[in-house]
């Protein structure tokens, strides 16, 4: 049987000359930089890609020539302030290839980084429609930071720049407070960041250990290495965490998708720093105005208590002297009546006083016999003598 058939090599020839003579000139293609290997004889090989909801529906290869690269990476890098690297979505200007043994390829001439940079505001905005959509963007702000966190995970590259101003910061505090905190290592940077932070937040929550807060923080880099804080999916695992997440990501200007679902934002590490570092210093000031508040109590306790015993000691002190007083003056009454009632007052006067041989006084004649003994005081002696006659005067009148 005959068949009507190509040679491979011809099919390759045809396809060649049509894809030439179907884009003769340069054209502007928007992908996806799957991968980039810059080679050290200058010269960057990729590989383009689009993706749809199924995955990736193509891919080419691209070369940047070493003659190009220096020009497309400075000025690239003059605009977003970031080399070409994986995961970014450009628009390259382009010539179009097909060789027959490497298929087909692209000649990259040129670039277009605003569009780079408009790409990935506009998936920007859209995460952020599709948080407030969900109701994720105020998760956080609903769970309650303790007034002295002390155990913190942080989440970092361990040898970022930022990570080391952070520790310096909080360590070395004035004040010597003293923090527990534990680094859980991820990538910070490229579309590798969000799986890995999202990671060591499922592992910090998974830990059994019982943190206050978790820690995320990077020091400063362009718009497209900060992109990833972007990204949907650390954004969500941000704002689902059940532990406050605190954010330090990149300088003054940046303000990212994952700052905006986080408990809280700040605009470096070392001002995260200071913010725990204030969280005790407020916790002390409460302490110390409770302390002034407990000594200006007591004093002023104190200074009542000691008002009202020097009241009752003045009382007392009176009650005291007007009751001695009193006495005294009673004393000196009975006194005076003791003085007065005394007989040798009364046998100064010239009385004398009667007494029977006993000593007792003589208040009647008739209280007397005869032959009894009696005694006659006078101021100046005693007189002794017997009765020998008791005249009575009723017997006078009779």
């Amino acid at each position: 049987m005959e068949f009507d058939y190509i040679e491979l090599v011809d099919l390759a020839a045809v396809l060649k000359d049509g894809i030439e003579s179907l884009f003769p000139e340069q054209v502007w293609v928007k992908a996806e930089i799957s991968s980039l290997n810059h080679k050290p004889n200058g010269h960057c090989y990729l590989d383009l890609s689009q993706s749809d909801r199924g995955g990736v529906c193509v891919k080419v290869r691209a070369t940047i020539w070493a003659s190009k690269w220096n020009y497309i990476d400075q000025y690239f890098k003059s605009v977003t302030g970031s080399s070409l690297e994986s995961g970014m979505e450009v628009l390259f200007l382009s010539r179009i290839n097909f060789h027959p043994v490497y298929g087909l390829s692209l000649d990259i001439d040129d670039v277009n980084p605003e569009f780079t940079v408009g790409a990935a505001m506009k998936k920007k905005q859209m995460t952020i429609e599709r948080l407030t959509k969900e109701g994720l963007m105020d998760l956080q702000e609903r769970l309650q930071l303790s007034d002295l966190p002390y155990s913190l995970a942080v989440i970092s590259a361990p040898g970022a720049a930022g990570y080391g101003d952070f520790c310096h910061h909080i360590e070395d505090n004035e004040y010597g407070f003293v923090f527990n905190l534990k680094l859980f290592e991820a990538v910070m940077q490229g579309d590798q960041a969000p799986s890995s932070i999202i990671s060591a937040i499922d592992e910090i929550t998974s830990s059994g250990v019982g943190y206050d807060a978790i820690l995320i923080m990077r020091g400063g880099g362009s718009d497209l290495d900060l992109a990833c804080f972007d990204d949907y999916d650390l954004a969500a695992a941000i704002a689902r965490c059940p532990i406050p997440v605190f954010t330090a990501i990149g300088h003054d200007k940046d303000y990212h998708v994952a700052d905006m679902v986080a408990h809280t934002f700040v605009k470096t590490p070392t001002a995260l720093a200071a913010l725990f570092i204030d969280c005790y210093v407020a916790e002390d000031q409460r302490i110390s105005s409770l302390e002034n508040r407990l000594k200006l109590a007591f004093s002023n306790r104190f200074s009542t208590l000691f008002s009202a015993l020097e009241l009752v000691e003045r009382r007392i002190c009176y009650a005291a002297s007007s009751a001695i007083d009193s006495a005294l003056s009673r004393l000196s009454n009975l006194e005076t009546r003791i003085i007065a009632a005394d007989p040798r007052r009364i046998l100064e006067k010239g009385y004398v006083l009667a007494l029977d041989g006993r000593g007792v006084k003589l208040t009647s004649a008739s209280g007397t016999k005869v032959g009894e003994k009696f005694q006659i005081l006078f101021p100046d002696g005693t007189v002794r003598g017997e009765v020998t006659e008791v005249v009575l005067d009723n017997d006078d009148d009779k």
